[in-house]
């Protein structure tokens, strides 16, 4: 499973793609997906970090992080919905924590929809827990808002 997944950095010929497998990810769910002038402003934020996942030669996922004094935030991560179920979240989610660990965090936060039961597995087998909510946060298309909860990685 995943074997043959690259891992590299987005670039700037990557944002059509990157913005395109967020879109797919998240917008099934009623949320709006990033556009590439989102994913390009993000990028050029300080301690902002990028991944885009494929295999040859097809997006298979993608996550951006941030890290600045000392904490660090997840951001995003999609994997194309055909591609799920394979690992590439946590090869994406374990890139991400090297990268965080390297630059020094302590801490890696991240906010995942209470309906998300996939990506709640995936975080809480990785170490992250539960330490707050926000109620009705994740807008639903014409269902009802889900609560976000936000999580908490100890790196140190």
């Amino acid at each position: 499973m995943g074997e043959g997944f690259v891992l590299g950095p987005v670039r700037a010929l990557d944002l059509d793609r990157t913005s395109h497998l967020h879109r797919e990810a998240f917008e099934p769910m009623g949320e709006r997906g990033w556009s590439r002038a989102d994913i390009a402003g993000l990028l050029a934020s300080p301690g902002v970090a990028g991944f885009l996942l494929t295999e040859a030669g097809a997006d298979i996922g993608m996550a951006i992080c941030r890290i600045v004094a000392g904490e660090a935030e997840l951001l995003a991560i999609a994997v194309d919905p055909a591609q799920r179920r394979r690992g590439a979240a946590r090869r994406l989610l374990g890139a991400v924590v090297e990268r965080v660990r390297e630059e020094g965090a302590l801490t890696l936060f991240l906010e995942v929809g209470a309906d998300n039961p996939g990506a709640l597995a995936l975080y809480r087998a990785m170490g992250f827990e539960t330490v707050g909510r926000r109620s009705a946060y994740y807008p639903r298309g014409d269902r009802s808002a889900a609560d976000a909860l936000v999580m908490r990685l100890t790196l140190s």
